[in-house]
């Protein structure tokens, strides 16, 4: 089914040209005389590649279902992560190129959305934060304040984010995993 360019928003997925686009960000851009472009920073499902398109006002994507099942990631191994269905069980592998930037915020047990199109996973929807423990930061000193700057830190998970100086290492901290900010300290 096809839809116009100007019914996208962040998050849609599409197909155009035999490829599958998720919209990372959607901008509607009017120009004089009563004409207007939108401009779509998009993620390659296929490939993870991000890219820049403009469309004119009035194209047309081919809209696309897309399934989605509740699973619960288990473990990482060399090859790839494994995920179990919560409905009926079923263990399977997606590999790190599908996942894209999601690996660094997945811990054993957590419940997430899994995306699927024809059969095959295309995506993982992450909550908005996430709980992570730090493994490795410089220690916190009298004096330091909440406000002011802030310091490295490794998570459990490899991600590296800045954190106020008053976090120490062997805290557990929430992070923004739109934009791998530092929310609070848990």
């Amino acid at each position: 089914m096809a839809i116009g360019v100007t019914e996208l928003r962040k998050g849609v997925t599409f197909e155009d040209g035999g490829d599958l686009f998720r919209v990372l960000e959607y901008q509607h851009i009017k120009m004089g005389r009563g004409s207007a472009t939108i401009r779509l920073k998009l993620r390659n499902l296929r490939t993870g590649a991000n890219l820049e398109r403009t469309f004119p006002n009035g194209g047309v994507v081919n809209d696309i279902r897309l399934d989605n099942r509740e699973v619960q990631y288990l473990y990482s191994d060399s090859d790839a992560y494994h995920f179990m269905d919560n409905e009926n069980y079923e263990q399977f592998a997606i590999t790190e190129d599908t996942l894209g930037d999601a690996v660094k915020y997945l811990k054993e047990g957590m419940t997430l959305e899994l995306s699927l199109y024809e059969g095959r996973a295309i995506s993982i929807d992450l909550p908005t934060t996430v709980d992570l423990k730090i493994v490795e930061t410089a220690p916190g000193f009298k004096g330091d304040t909440a406000s002011g700057g802030g310091k490295p830190a490794t998570l459990e998970t490899g991600l590296v984010v800045t954190v106020p100086f008053f976090v120490n290492q062997g805290d557990t901290i929430r992070v923004d995993t739109r934009t791998n900010d530092y929310v609070t300290r848990v």
